[in-house]
């Protein structure tokens, strides 16, 4: 430690060494980038200019697209820049502010799609008294309870990281700046960091993959005592979208933080973290609108009065 030096930037790893993929590599990406923003502000705005969608469900929605956005350009942005630029550095400052509001948002969409599930349940198994239980204000109450969870779930880790001291070897394994990266080039003692990360990561995914399948079991079984085969598909229909991003979600999450492996791998798993950084993002939003009957009808009717303009 004595003869360490203090370390004032990093070197992020980025995806590949290969300087020849850098330029198309850059040009998907963008790609991927743009689309992730047209397509989620496209659905904000759809949802914010058509009243009879300003219900619960798809409140959620649109606040589930606004925390796709935010995790995507907490990420992309700087990747992109690395694929044009050979140094990949990233000052101290910069990667705790990317970390922070990383963390943010992961969080704020693990306990959105919990909330999501919820409304769901109350959806199909009570829908008599849906308007009672899952009003407006509730649902925004569950979206600020969602943020707030995201930004003290990233001030623990924040806190914590800037207790230790970083030398010697200033790589960052990754494409961003993510704790486990960052843990593995500290030399300070980092037993509580990774004691921390596996308690909250596995307490936040307990309760809200905990309410995702409670919830749905529950659907099943009403679904199963339901007669009429067009209120299953209907259920189906409802569910589907969000069973699907669910798995994904959760799925990578759960690999990346939660298994005792993945602190013990040599380098960190980058299809996960490409996965739910970047391509989950450009995907809910397909996932949710091509399965959304309401959702495309307001899309055409919005197209439709505006070509009629």
């Amino acid at each position: 430690m004595e003869n360490s030096t203090f370390l004032t930037e990093f070197v992020l790893s980025g995806l590949t060494h290969r300087q020849e993929l850098w330029l198309p590599l850059f040009l998907v990406f963008l790609v991927i980038y743009l689309l992730t923003i047209v397509w989620n502000l496209g659905l904000i705005a759809l949802i914010w200019k058509n009243p009879h969608l300003h219900i619960p469900m798809y409140i959620f929605l649109g606040n589930l697209a606004f925390v796709d956005t935010c995790l995507s350009s907490s990420v992309t942005p700087k990747m992109l820049v690395d694929f044009r630029h050979e140094s990949r550095t990233i000052s101290y400052s910069q990667c705790m502010t990317q970390f922070f509001s990383f963390v943010i948002w992961v969080t704020a969409e693990c306990f959105l799609l919990a909330a999501m599930a919820y409304d769901r349940y109350v959806a199909i198994c009570s829908p008599l008294l849906y308007p009672v239980i899952v009003t407006n204000t509730r649902c925004i109450c569950l979206i600020v309870l969602s943020y707030i969870g995201g930004f003290i779930h990233a001030l623990i880790h924040e806190v914590l990281l800037f207790r230790l001291v970083f030398c010697n070897s200033n790589r960052i394994q990754q494409f961003y700046c993510d704790i486990m990266a960052l843990l593995k080039i500290s030399c300070s003692n980092v037993s509580i960091n990774y004691l921390m990360v596996f308690i909250w990561a596995g307490l936040i995914q307990l309760v809200t993959i905990g309410t995702v399948i409670t919830s749905y079991t529950l659907v099943l079984f009403t679904i199963l005592q339901a007669k009429s085969m067009k209120s299953v598909r209907k259920a189906f229909s409802t569910c589907g979208a969000h069973l699907l991003s669910v798995s994904l979600y959760y799925g990578t999450l759960f690999i990346m933080y939660v298994l005792p492996t993945s602190q013990q791998a040599g380098d960190p798993d980058m299809v996960d973290s490409l996965f739910y950084t970047v391509l989950i993002p450009v995907l809910n939003p397909v996932i949710y609108s091509l399965r959304n009957k309401q959702v495309l009808e307001s899309l055409r009717k919005t197209l439709k009065k505006n070509s009629s303009v």
